[in-house]
């Protein structure tokens, strides 16, 4: 799998698929928020956010997951997981503090995704097999569909707080 096709990939399960069933269940019947706050806890689920998309970006872990299924497999299923963690966690439940935790969280979110990639779109050599084209374009991918994800989440919770009353 190229790092271009491997980072869309990414960025359809971190910025599409999780964001959208989150918001699905967030403040409905099956919200798991209101029944277990403090495991969606929106800061916290940032920062596990942020160790999983880092650390599946290590060379090694990055090699493994584009070279081999069930890596491949591991690696969807915690972006996925974790990227769910944060949406549900920042959308889900009610009251403005929550809500406020969740501006923030998704803000942390979309300048960790927005520095990583632009390190690996701006990155003056390859920093995983393959061309530095294809990084750049990669890291490009990252850059746009991960950062303006997480930061139109994160301004669309700032409109809610803003307009609900103190």
């Amino acid at each position: 799998m190229t790092f271009p096709v491997h980072m869309t990939l990414h960025m359809a399960v971190v910025a599409l698929a999780a964001p959208l069933l989150a918001l699905a269940l967030a403040g409905g019947r099956f919200d798991p928020v209101p029944r277990a706050p403090r495991l969606f806890a929106p800061i916290p689920a940032s920062l596990v956010e942020l160790v999983v998309v880092w650390g599946w970006h290590a060379p090694s872990l990055h090699h493994a997951a584009r070279h081999d299924l069930g890596a491949l497999a591991v690696e969807q299923a915690m972006f996925f997981a974790s990227g769910f963690l944060v949406w549900m966690s920042s959308f889900g439940g009610h009251g403005r503090a929550r809500t406020g935790a969740g501006v923030l969280a998704l803000l942390l979110t979309s300048m960790h995704m927005t520095l990583l990639g632009a390190l690996l779109a701006l990155a003056p050599r390859a920093l995983y097999h393959g061309t530095l084209e294809a990084q750049h374009t990669g890291g490009a991918i990252m850059l746009v569909a991960g950062g303006l994800a997480y930061l139109l989440g994160g301004l669309a919770l700032t409109v809610r707080l803003l307009r609900r009353p103190a």
